[in-house]
């Protein structure tokens, strides 16, 4: 039962299968004769795949099935028959999300103010950086802070001590706030469509350790950042969020830089919310991304 004052609690069912007939009236059915009021609901349908998405949410407070046996009554009763991919989330839990940074701390800050505030509902028991750099900034906030040093000899020792943290400290997904290392296929395997990354627009036209200094010396007119899954295919995985910030013929490097971080911090935390909001949903290398 709710506290006064606080949201009911809500399942959130996510959905993918082959397209067929009155399936949103399959699944409203589903929940309405359980005694479940749905609260929140949004599908799409992929012509071309012909493929059926959907994202729904309910009230479970008159909701007639326990909650630690609704996966498996959905599963016999839709999932099965309609041969479904699913994902069942409660409102009431709270993701645990470690992030991994190196020493450029405009995507941490950002995150750790939105945390402070309250403005997620989330944990970040835990950041693991390969530098010492930014310890003070997060620990003074409660977080535990490990530094990993990682170089060409001892990555696969590192990237073992970081999967024993993530184990230890129950995270659920993990972000990459400009982390300046590249994860082993073994370690991704170990999170699909957990670990999000962020990083600006100018790959691959613009290469490098001075990406902006080449795209002030091209002209570019807008920068942008694209924030995604990490795959084992190097910033290639499905794309969650991504956004511009124009340029003017005005700016300096300087400016482009600011620019570029400044949509950096935008777009990843739009894809930590919609991701620990439960709202988006991959098949193949592509997302349906729920909600405004």
């Amino acid at each position: 039962m709710a506290v006064q004052g606080e949201a009911p609690v809500s399942a959130i069912l996510l959905i993918s299968c082959p397209d067929q007939k009155g399936l949103v009236n399959t699944v409203t059915q589903f929940i309405y004769t359980n005694g479940g009021n749905v609260v929140d609901l949004e599908q799409h349908v992929d012509r071309a795949e012909g493929r059926f998405f959907m994202r729904v949410a309910w009230d479970l407070t008159d909701f007639v099935i326990p909650r630690e046996s609704l996966a498996d009554a959905f599963n016999k009763a839709l999932a099965i028959p309609h041969q479904m991919d699913w994902q069942l989330y409660f409102s009431d839990c709270k993701p645990r999300m470690a992030v991994f940074v190196s020493k450029h701390e405009h995507c941490l800050f950002d995150i750790l103010a939105r945390y402070q505030s309250h403005e997620w509902d989330i944990e970040i028991p835990l950041v693991i950086s390969n530098h010492p750099d930014l310890e003070q900034a997060v620990t003074s906030l409660g977080i535990d802070y490990v530094h990993i040093p990682v170089n060409k000899d001892n990555k696969a020792d590192a990237e073992q001590q970081q999967q024993q943290l993530l184990e230890q400290y129950q995270i659920d997904f993990v972000v990459l706030a400009r982390y300046m290392q590249i994860l082993s296929d073994d370690f991704i395997k170990s999170y699909p469509n957990r670990i999000i990354n962020i990083h600006h627009s100018f790959l691959p036209a613009f290469p490098g350790a001075r990406p902006y200094h080449s795209a002030y010396e091209r002209g570019v007119k807008i920068i942008g950042a694209t924030s995604h899954y990490v795959t084992a295919e190097l910033d290639a995985g499905p794309i969650i969020e991504q956004d511009v910030e124009h340029v003017r013929h005005t700016d300096e490097v300087e400016d482009l830089v600011r620019k570029g971080r400044d949509v950096e911090k935008v777009v990843l935390s739009r894809a930590i919310w919609r991701h620990f909001n439960h709202q988006v949903l991959v098949y193949g290398n592509r997302t349906v991304v729920f909600g405004s």
